[in-house]
């Protein structure tokens, strides 16, 4: 018998919202009143979302994200700055002790992305992890998908994948975006160059670095299909059976919370 994990599909929210029921399934699954959980969301309005301990200042222009009408969250996870946008975003709640999780963060990551591994092939799309050679070379780049880590999702040598994870309470939290298409002006736009001939050099080495699910299919791929793919993805590239789970108000009422006095606070959002 495979094991029954949660799985919840929240839609469209606001990007305080979607940090901060990653964190309340982490703290609820630290405290023992939920089984792991499979989440999936996306984003209204289209976010950048930026790393635990990523610089705004001289990195982000906030002025262009506030132009195009993006919202701008901090993540509870490390990494680089990623827009999301058309795109499938999940995370993953689970014990570090459970009995599938290496204790290394590395080797969670490779049990995790395997049911994304899974996901891309149900959309007949070879992908494969990435195993840098040697140390990763540090760009100094603002930019999520400017280069794969261990074990993130490459397709044709470009990368199909992000992810960042946090281990907080005994519990690992790992969420990602899985982009459907990708708008590369819209992108760079959200971030400081010297020049624009420097912005335009770095879009440019994007477009060899990174690759959306649109591209490598040759044709418009529904969210409803990604979904399906990666739901059964997930299953099968964790062994786990799923389970659809709603929130009851009371923890509605917490995560709403949490969203209000965290990730929509200024002070939380601009303090590096």
């Amino acid at each position: 018998m495979s094991e029954t994990w949660y799985f919840i599909d929240s839609g469209h929210a606001s990007p305080a919202y979607n940090m901060a029921l990653d964190e309340a399934l982490l703290n609820w699954h630290s405290q023992g009143l939920i089984p792991p959980v499979i989440r999936f969301y996306g984003w209204e309005p289209a976010t950048l979302s930026v790393g635990y301990f990523q610089k705004l200042s001289g990195k982000i222009d906030v002025d262009a994200v506030n132009e195009y009408g993006y919202g701008l969250v901090r993540r509870p996870t490390g990494g680089r700055a990623v827009l999301h946008d058309n795109e499938l975003t999940y995370s993953v709640i689970v014990s570090e002790t459970h009995q599938s999780m290496p204790p290394s963060v590395t080797e969670a990551y490779r049990v995790i992305s395997e049911g994304i591994l899974q996901g891309f092939r149900n959309l007949d799309v070879q992908a494969d992890f990435s195993i840098p050679e040697g140390k990763l070379e540090q760009t100094g780049s603002a930019v999520c998908f400017e280069e794969p880590s261990w074990y993130e999702l490459i397709v044709e040598g470009k990368k199909a994948a992000g992810s960042a994870q946090t281990r907080q309470k005994g519990v690992i939290l790992q969420h990602g975006s899985i982009p459907i298409e990708v708008d590369e002006t819209a992108l760079f736009d959200m971030f400081i160059y010297p020049n624009e001939r420097i912005k335009e050099r770095a879009r440019k080495a994007f477009s060899g670095k990174a690759v959306a699910i649109n591209e490598v299919t040759g044709r418009e791929v529904s969210l409803d299909e990604v979904k399906k793919a990666f739901y059964s993805g997930f299953e099968k590239g964790l062994g786990i059976q799923l389970e659809p789970f709603t929130l009851t108000e009371e923890q509605l009422a917490e995560v709403n919370q949490l969203a209000e006095e965290r990730y929509a606070n200024d002070e939380w959002t601009y303090y590096r």
